[in-house]
């Protein structure tokens, strides 16, 4: 009973994490609307939560092998640098439903690369069908009644390895989990996602007007953005991960169009349509038998998560 509500825990903190996640697009609008870039933002908020996360994570500098530290700089990458690069690129380009619908296939795409890489796994009928559901309901909520889908091959293929580049993340989590903290795990891509951004700052410099990063509005948003939607949702997330597995807490993601389109309906006065309610219903019961369609092989022949 007790493991059983331990697990209930950990389902919990995957939706608390997805439901902070989809409240951010509100502060990001924000720092834009106030001149910094979405490569200024993720550098910012990176830094931010780099800076609170060594206070209390273990201070190792490296793993124990190179092949562990070649996994953190990978997990920088793919749930730090490329993910937000690729994402925030496609919605310069492409329409920001395209983005939002396909963004949500992460936890598909999670789903059968688990399969690919641990051949242990097996995925009962209602998996597919759960997905399916809440991928359907994700595109009603994204189109709230006013259907628009125009195809832009360069940002819906970069949003599409966007959402690669997170269930690449979900498996590297996996792999990790069980022999280093997570605290460190985190602090590892916080560090690894700020190197490989750095790049980018030969195309676009990095914003250090200290008129803009000291005005209240920006400064409180940054705030958020860094220690709340990175450092302990990231540490929430990882934690879930840890426990659950990848695809289980992956599954979450669909919520997350559910909260923006909620938070747009408080924030900004969006209306919202019968056609959201018929997808939010649509994704509660998708992730509901989505997440009942999964389970492990045997525990013995399966990685620990």
């Amino acid at each position: 009973m007790a493991k059983t509500n331990l697990t209930y825990w950990y389902h919990l903190i995957a939706i608390i994490t997805v439901i902070i996640w989809g409240t951010t697009f509100v502060s990001t609008k924000v720092l834009i609307h106030h001149g910094l870039s979405p490569v200024d933002i993720l550098f910012y908020r990176f830094a931010l939560a780099y800076i609170c996360i060594w206070f209390i994570s273990p201070k190792v500098l490296f793993a124990r092998s190179k092949k562990d530290e070649l996994m953190f700089v990978a997990a920088g990458l793919c749930g730090g640098s490329i993910y937000f690069i690729t994402e925030n690129t496609a919605l310069g380009i492409t329409l920001a439903s395209n983005v939002s619908l396909i963004i949500c296939t992460a936890p598909i795409l999670t789903a059968f690369l688990s399969l690919l890489f641990y051949r242990q796994e097996k995925i009962k009928p209602n998996l597919i069908y759960g997905s399916v559901m809440a991928l359907i309901g994700v595109a009603f909520v994204v189109f709230n009644g006013s259907f628009l889908l125009k195809i832009n091959p360069l940002g819906d293929m970069l949003t599409l390895i966007a959402a690669l580049m997170w269930a690449f993340y979900c498996l590297i989590l996996k792999q990790t989990g069980n022999r280093y903290p997570t605290l460190l795990i985190t602090r590892k891509v916080f560090f690894y996602g700020l190197v490989t951004l750095t790049p980018m700052f030969l195309v676009h410099p990095l914003n250090t007007d200290t008129t803009i990063l000291l005005n209240p509005v920006v400064a409180a948003n940054l705030l958020f953005l860094g220690v709340v939607a990175s450092m302990l949702c990231y540490i929430m997330w990882n934690t879930a991960v840890k426990e659950l597995g990848p695809f289980r807490t992956a599954n979450y993601i669909y919520i997350v169009p559910l909260v923006t389109l909620i938070t747009s309906a408080i924030v900004i006065d969006e209306i919202i349509t019968v056609v959201a309610l018929i997808g939010s219903v649509f994704i509660l019961s998708g992730v509901y038998i989505a997440e009942r369609g999964f389970r492990f092989g045997k525990k013995q022949n399966c990685p620990p998560n």
